[in-house]
């Protein structure tokens, strides 16, 4: 009953060190050679990166075509972002963080195959479900049927920002009417308003996604061949002075009047907002501005708690420092997980190396990679059925940011640092189980070589003739 025992407990600790091999062995491996790649330290495009744009290039096709097809879109609950706001999201991350990877491609010379030689499908794919009329219900139900020409900034704020890297990427002029047409109706109307904000949903006014906008539009320059440098110095009136919070950033939410001439501040600057729009303020407003508010940013919301740094979601002391929010995601010890996400482009583009190696360190160790590439924890935290590219689509984008032209030319960046507190943890727990996994296998499987050894030399007990 022993020996049986013993092999039941080898056939149990075989499985388990068989199990680690891939979920725990593998992340483990990955982990290290992102924590060794320069470009997660600097600038570039990290193998990580190319990998994951690789492998979404192929799995986004036929996620984006069935969406289309059956029309799921169109009966997705009015205010479940999820369903509603997640699905624009991936495919206009996924379409962004081409157009980077390809502009990096030609920088480097075109050496080698471009990265739209095989994401050529899914850019058209993506494209198609930006521009799908079920993809639009939720904001026609809210906006009407003049939903692309009143209001709806956020929606019409990542529309161009998509159809501006498709065009980018691909050169397809098929897109231009409909862009040409965003940007300027947009930016008369954001120009009309008093105080150059408008609201996202009716009621519901999110500064933040303004900036966005406006950097979008800015970017759409080099398709549309419009020069909208007036119209973006025009609207910083919008940004400045008693338009901003008492710490001097953008606010997360405010309130409009009616006739669009009073906003109350309803949230001020957040996590997820600030860390959102620093990925574009600098080439909407110029490098010097956006650093000043990156700095109150990191001043105010950047915290060390010993096992893990990045951004907070909320100022201390103003909220639960455990929970989850919608916008944020979980916030888990004051840390804001959108924010800090967020946070690796925004850090990317200032330069700021020793933040963004501390933010992509620590997001590879929680990404917990699989062997077919898939990021478990991402995938997870993404909508499965409507967004299940969310995570990964947003990934992609932040670690293909590029620092601001200017830092580019003067090479003036902030080096990164040691290793973050949490991919230590990573590297311990992706090692080590598997460590103590097969030692223990080992460990039984010598007390079975043990236990036979010691069964085959022992003698054999023989009756004595005289007790016979």
């Amino acid at each position: 009953m022993t020996d049986l025992r013993l092999r039941l407990r080898l056939a149990r600790h075989l499985a388990v060190a068989l199990f680690t091999l891939p979920f725990f062995l593998w992340p483990g491996l990955m982990l290290v050679r992102d924590l060794a790649d320069p470009a997660m330290a600097g600038p570039g495009i990290p193998a990580r990166a190319h990998e994951l744009h690789a492998r979404l290039s192929e799995e986004l096709v036929p996620w984006a075509r069935e969406r289309i097809a059956t029309g799921r879109a169109a009966s997705a609950p009015l205010h479940d972002v999820p369903t509603t706001e997640w699905p624009m999201f991936s495919a206009v991350f996924y379409l962004m963080a081409t157009e980077n990877l390809v502009n990096a491609w030609e920088s480097a010379g075109g050496e080698g195959e471009s990265p739209m030689v095989y994401a050529r499908p899914a850019v058209d794919a993506a494209k198609d479900l930006i521009l799908d009329p079920s993809h639009h219900t939720w904001v026609r139900t809210h906006w009407g049927e003049d939903y692309l020409h009143q209001e709806n900034v956020f929606f019409r704020g990542l529309l161009i920002a998509g159809l501006t890297s498709y065009h980018q990427v691909t050169g397809d002029h098929e897109v231009l009417p409909t862009l040409r047409d965003q940007v300027r109706t947009l930016s008369d109307e954001l120009d009309a308003s008093p105080l150059g904000l408008l609201d996202d949903y009716p009621g519901e006014c999110y500064p933040i996604d303004v900036v966005a906008t406006i950097a979008f539009i800015r970017h759409s320059d080099r398709s549309t061949g419009f020069d909208s440098r007036a119209f973006v110095a025009r609207s910083l009136r919008a940004f400045e002075g008693e338009r901003l919070d008492e710490l001097g950033l953008v606010p997360f939410r405010v309130d409009l009047s009616p006739d669009r001439t009073v906003a109350w501040d309803v949230q001020p600057g957040r996590g997820i907002g600030s860390s959102w729009i620093a990925m574009f303020t600098a080439e909407a407003y110029g490098l010097e501005r956006s650093q000043a508010w990156y700095a109150i940013h990191e001043a105010h919301f950047w915290q060390h708690q010993g096992w893990a740094e990045g951004f907070r979601e909320w100022r201390r002391g103003s909220e639960a420092e455990w929970g989850f929010e919608i916008d944020a995601g979980p916030v888990i010890d004051g840390f804001g997980t959108a924010a800090s996400a967020f946070g690796i482009g925004a850090a990317r583009a200032h330069g700021r190396f020793d933040h963004a190696y501390s933010l992509s360190g620590q997001m590879a160790a929680a990404s917990w990679t699989l062997p077919d590439g898939t990021l478990l924890l991402p995938r997870l935290v993404s909508h499965a059925a409507d967004a299940p590219y969310l995570g990964e689509a947003g990934i992609l984008y932040f670690l293909t940011v590029q620092p601001h032209e200017e830092l580019q030319r003067s090479g003036t960046y902030v080096a990164a640092s040691e290793v973050p507190p949490l991919a230590k943890i990573g590297v311990f727990v992706f090692f080590g189980f598997p460590a103590l996994a097969w030692w223990q296998l080992v460990r039984t499987w010598r007390r079975i070589r043990v236990g036979a050894r010691a069964a085959s030399t022992r003698r054999p007990v023989v009756a004595r003739p005289e007790l016979a």
